[in-house]
């Protein structure tokens, strides 16, 4: 298949999901480039279509039944990025039983987190560490944004993730775990922290930390030792250093 009209309406509606609503009603989101496309596809993520520069066609073999051939500015209409990709695919979203959060043993819970790259730093950081899932408490931002999708390199879809708002759903999927709250005033330093499984482990956002509501639902808390003349690090930092240390092997 071939367009090459940037008023196509394929094109047209598939750039729509650049935007959330239509990500959230359709179920699918934008992954551009081949490397991205290449490990969704791999990691089993269902590929709808793939829009590719018709100089770039012979690379995309494994997928060659949803190919469709295109040019720069078809591209350029699709992505998100100044430059143009040499592709646009469409995915679909994956969705996760709840009962996976139930098996887990190492969660990672980020509560009203807005930055795009930080969540995509913390998703690698995550898979890194051999966290098992993540929870996104409250308004946090869509873990299908391209630019998450682009900071995750590749991550988004090797560990699951889940959003939840009810707190009460919080209560009864990790009533029975060791629930570690991530705090600067905590009088538990990290190199020190004794660590029980199954643990979940709460950051909150760079702004506002974690709410008083998740503070009480800790068990416990933990800081990072550090200078005191350091009033606090940026949130993938401090996910990284904190998921080393408890999760690290």
């Amino acid at each position: 298949m071939e367009i090459t009209s940037v008023n196509n309406e394929i094109v047209k509606n598939t750039a729509k999901l650049q935007q959330k609503k239509y990500r959230n009603s359709e179920k699918k989101f934008l992954l551009e480039g081949y490397k991205a496309i290449k490990e969704a596809f791999d990691s089993g993520i269902i590929i709808e279509k793939i829009f590719v520069n018709k100089n770039k066609i012979q690379e995309y073999n494994f997928a060659k039944n949803i190919l469709i051939e295109t040019t720069e500015p078809v591209l350029k209409k699709l992505s998100t990025t100044e430059t143009a990709p040499e592709s646009v695919a469409v995915g679909i979203q994956k969705i996760y039983d709840f009962d996976v959060l139930k098996k887990a043993k190492k969660v990672v819970l980020l509560e009203e987190i807005k930055d795009l790259g930080n969540l995509g730093t913390i998703l690698r950081t995550a898979v890194a560490f051999q966290a098992e899932a993540i929870v996104l408490y409250g308004d946090s931002t869509d873990i299908y944004n391209p630019k998450c999708v682009r900071a995750s390199v590749g991550n988004l879809w090797k560990i699951p993730i889940f959003q939840i708002k009810d707190f009460n759903l919080l209560e009864q999927i990790f009533g029975n775990f060791q629930r570690i709250a991530t705090l600067p005033r905590s009088k538990n330093f990290l190199k020190n922290f004794d660590i029980k499984f199954p643990a979940l482990i709460m950051f909150g956002s760079e702004a506002a930390g974690l709410s008083d509501e998740l503070i009480k639902f800790s068990t416990n808390s933990v800081k990072i030792e550090m200078a005191e003349t350091v009033e606090s690090l940026n949130l993938a930092v401090s996910v990284s250093i904190i998921l080393y240390e408890l999760f690290g092997e």
